[in-house]
């Protein structure tokens, strides 16, 4: 069948209504939404400050956007099915990302079912709404975010060709569905085993002789299908102290992507930011400056372009105190965002993992819990829909860039 991203009859009808989470065999999950011609944007909701963040960032040439899900039958989530929270995501944002919905558990539950029904519906929605739409992600490359099968799966007498098969035949299928929707897309996602100083195995490594033997597959797949794309590799190091192992181990992949060739474009910075400690001088979480610059300089040097693509900030070593602790989380987030913006000729989107606190996945993350039971306040909208003085703080320091 014709892949790309083609409307059925029953998905007209449907529209954005709840569908069951349902695939078919054989490469193949039913016809996608077709593209909708781009409406007006709608007015943002009373409540989001104007101008919205990503019409300051439009400026400076860039999107600002979120991530987003898909809930059918319940509207207590961060997704198109809240009207509450789609205000916000209208009003603030022209980029939306998938916070699980194009993962392998998601898509490919069994090794020839496909199941788009909750991604399609985003894409439908984002659509419909004038936003664009970035891709997260074509291989998570950790066994513990493999769906079961894959982690027990027999390869078989010949166990390159025909993992190369499996993964050739994944980024196929979701990239020709999506064909002419979304031009970014993040195509590795955390591949480093910090413990080893090396990229991680897999059973799919282990079936081809190495991980860099997947990874760069997944890349050359991915750049087969859209020559125009931006092709990612999304990584969570971040400027703090406890992340210059991690830098240098993602310096020595990219360096390895340059010398074998892999066609990568660009680093995603995730971004999730820390203030796990205090630091006397400046009353917000230590940071590595110095240090930050320079692992962004070397990777600008290679002439990788960057984005950042999943924003929060982790509050556990503040104060309970509310009006406290949200002027020093907008506070550690300005200074990050002052720093970035320095890169401004080389930075794209910028997006946060989720608009409003309740939703935010730190919520149940251990680490990132607070010893007082409160919620982790790491986006710039509060459980109210109230907008907190970290989006005051993006405001502030977007406009201000360049």
């Amino acid at each position: 069948m014709d892949t790309d991203f083609t409307l059925s009859r029953r998905a007209a009808l449907a529209g954005l209504a709840a569908l069951p989470l349902v695939g078919c065999g054989g490469g193949s999950a039913g016809a996608a939404p077709a593209p909708v011609s781009a409406p007006a944007p709608t007015p943002p909701a009373t409540g989001v400050p104007q101008p919205g963040l990503n019409a300051i960032a439009a400026q400076r040439g860039r999107k600002f956007g979120s991530a987003i899900a898909s809930t059918p039958g319940t509207t207590n989530a961060g997704s198109i099915q809240n009207a509450d929270y789609t205000a916000i995501i209208k009003g603030e944002c022209g980029i939306v990302v998938p916070e699980n919905e194009m993962k392998w558990q998601a898509v490919r539950p069994a090794p020839t079912v496909y199941a788009f029904d909750r991604m399609d519906e985003i894409v439908r929605w984002a659509q419909q709404n004038a936003h664009a739409v970035r891709g997260h992600t074509l291989l998570w490359h950790r066994p513990q975010w493999f769906p079961n099968w894959l982690n027990t799966y027999d390869y078989g007498a010949n166990p390159v060709r025909e993992a190369e098969r499996l993964l050739t035949e994944h980024i196929q299928t979701v990239t020709r569905r999506y064909k002419g929707v979304i031009s970014s897309y993040d195509v590795v996602n955390e591949a480093i085993d910090h413990d080893r100083g090396a990229t991680i195995e897999t059973s799919m490594s282990r079936a081809m002789g190495s991980p860099e033997a997947v990874i760069d597959l997944a890349f050359h797949t991915a750049r087969a299908e859209l020559p125009t794309a931006q092709l990612v590799y999304n990584d969570y190091m971040s400027w703090e102290p406890q992340h210059q192992r991690h830098c240098a181990d993602v310096l020595r992949l990219l360096e390895g992507f340059r010398k074998r060739g892999t066609p990568v474009d660009a680093l995603g910075i995730q971004s999730h930011i820390e203030i796990f400690a205090i630091d006397p001088a400046t009353g917000v979480g230590p940071y590595a400056e110095r240090e930050w610059r320079r692992f962004l300089d070397e990777v600008t040097a290679m002439g990788y372009r960057l984005l950042i693509t999943e924003f929060d900030v982790k509050d556990k070593a503040l104060p309970a105190n509310i009006a406290q602790r949200d002027e020093k989380v907008a506070d550690f987030a300005r200074r990050y965002f002052d720093l970035m913006f320095d890169y401004d000729a080389k930075l794209d989107d910028v997006l946060a993992w989720g608009m409003v606190d309740k939703f935010n996945w730190l919520q149940g993350f251990e680490p990132s819990k607070r010893a007082d039971g409160q919620e982790v306040r790491g986006t710039p909208y509060d459980s109210q829909y109230r907008a907190k003085p970290l989006r005051t703080a993006l405001a502030n320091v977007m406009s201000a860039a360049g």
